[in-house]
C-alpha cells in the first residue's frame, strides 16, 4: 500500500517536471531524436561560422555629415539670404557641411538654420565574405537575445545574452508549436524570429550572369554568388508590405555612386533623401543601395529598395562591375534574384 502510493507520487513529480515543450515536441515526427542537438564535442570543433567578416568601410562612413531634417524648411541662397525653395515635411535627409552658427551649408549653394538639423550616424554593420563551402548553416542574431537551455524553454536567469548582429552556427533544429528552434551552442537555443538565416539558392536557368545576388524577402538575406558558388553574405532590409519589393529575376541596369531619392510628394510618407551610395537599379526604381539613415538590417523598413549598410552597398558595387557594360547592353548588369524562402506569419 505504501509502495504504491509513494510510487505514484513520484511518477506525478517526474511528469510534472518534464517541460512541456518535450510533449509537444514528441508529437512532431524526428523531432524527439533533435530535441538534445548534437554534441558538444561537435559544436566545440565548429564554434563559429567559418566565414571573414568584411571591415567597415570608416573612410565611406565619414566622408559625409548626412542630418535628418526635423520640420518642413527654408533653404537660402546664403545666411540670411533670399529663399531659393522649400522643403516640405517628411522623412528627409540632407548631406551638409560643417555648420557655421545659425546656418549648415547643403550642397554647393543652399544654406538652412541649423536649428532643423540633427546628425545621422551611418550603421557599421557588414556582411560576410565566404570562400568555402560552411560546416553548418549561419545566422545573424537580429535582437540581443539570451538563449534558452532547450528549446521552446524560457531562458535562465543569469545566463549572458548573444548581441545583436552575432554571427551563428545552426547546428540543429526542432519544431516547437509551428515554430522552429536552432542550437547555436551546447546548451544553447534560439528560436527562428530572432535570427536571419543564410540559405544559398540554385543557380535557375534564367540566370544569365556569372555574378548574380539572390535577395531573400524572409529571410531579409542578400547572397552573392560567383557562378552557383556563393562569395558574399549580408542583412538587407527590404520594402514594408504597403510597397513591397517585386519578387522575380532582373539584372542591374544603371547605377550610380551616389544619388538623390525622392517619392510621395504631398503624402504622409513623403521623403527626399541626398546623395544614396552605391546604386545599382534592377526594377525601374528599386535598387540595391546604402543606407546611412537606419540600421535596421534583417527587418523590412524601405519603399520597396534593398536597404544595405553602405560598406555592403560599396563592396557590392565593386564586386559587380565586371557585369555591367551600359554603353553596349544594359542587359549585362549583374542578375538580381528576388524570391521569398517562407511566409511571414
Amino acid at each position: 500500500m505504501h509502495k504504491t502510493i509513494l510510487f505514484s507520487f513520484v511518477i506525478f513529480i517526474l511528469v510534472a517536471l518534464t517541460p512541456t515543450v518535450l510533449a509537444d515536441c514528441e508529437a512532431q515526427a524526428g523531432c524527439a531524436e533533435n530535441a538534445n542537438g548534437i554534441s558538444a564535442e561537435q559544436i566545440n570543433a565548429y564554434p563559429a561560422p567559418a566565414v571573414q567578416q568584411l571591415a567597415a568601410n570608416t573612410p565611406l562612413l565619414t566622408d559625409r555629415l548626412y542630418q535628418r531634417v526635423t520640420a518642413a524648411v527654408d533653404l537660402y541662397d546664403a545666411p540670411n539670404g533670399t529663399i531659393v525653395s522649400t522643403l516640405d515635411a517628411g522623412f528627409n535627409y540632407f548631406t551638409t557641411w560643417s555648420p557655421e552658427n545659425e546656418w549648415t551649408r547643403v550642397g554647393e549653394d543652399r544654406w538652412v538654420r541649423t536649428e532643423f538639423l540633427r546628425p545621422s550616424v551611418p550603421s557599421s554593420f557588414a556582411g560576410v565574405l565566404i570562400d568555402s563551402e560552411l560546416p553548418y548553416p549561419m545566422a545573424w542574431a537580429l535582437v540581443n537575445v539570451v538563449p534558452s537551455r532547450s528549446p521552446g524553454a524560457e531562458p535562465t536567469d543569469g545566463d549572458l545574452a548573444m548581441l545583436r548582429f552575432t554571427k551563428l552556427n545552426l547546428y540543429s533544429s526542432v519544431i516547437i508549436e509551428g515554430w522552429e528552434w536552432f542550437q547555436v551552442g551546447v546548451d544553447q537555443w534560439i528560436e527562428q524570429r530572432d535570427l536571419a538565416r543564410v540559405l544559398p539558392v540554385e543557380r535557375s536557368a534564367e540566370i544569365d550572369t556569372e555574378r548574380w545576388v539572390s535577395v531573400d524577402l524572409f529571410e531579409q538575406v542578400a547572397i552573392a554568388y560567383e557562378g552557383s558558388r556563393p562569395v558574399f553574405a549580408t542583412l538587407i532590409s527590404s520594402g514594408l508590405a504597403e510597397w513591397p519589393t517585386n519578387e522575380g529575376i532582373f539584372h542591374v541596369y544603371v547605377r550610380y555612386t551616389r544619388t538623390i531619392m525622392s517619392g510621395a510628394q504631398g503624402q504622409e510618407d513623403f521623403y527626399y533623401l541626398e546623395e544614396v551610395p552605391w546604386t545599382m537599379y534592377f526594377d525601374n526604381d528599386i535598387g540595391l543601395h546604402g543606407t546611412y539613415w537606419h540600421e535596421g538590417f534583417g527587418y523590412r523598413r524601405s519603399h520597396g529598395c534593398v536597404n544595405l549598410s553602405i560598406t555592403d552597398a560599396h563592396w557590392l558595387y565593386d564586386w559587380a562591375s565586371t557585369e555591367i557594360d551600359l554603353t553596349v547592353n544594359a542587359d549585362l548588369g549583374a542578375a538580381v534574384y528576388v524570391y521569398s524562402s517562407g511566409e511571414y506569419r
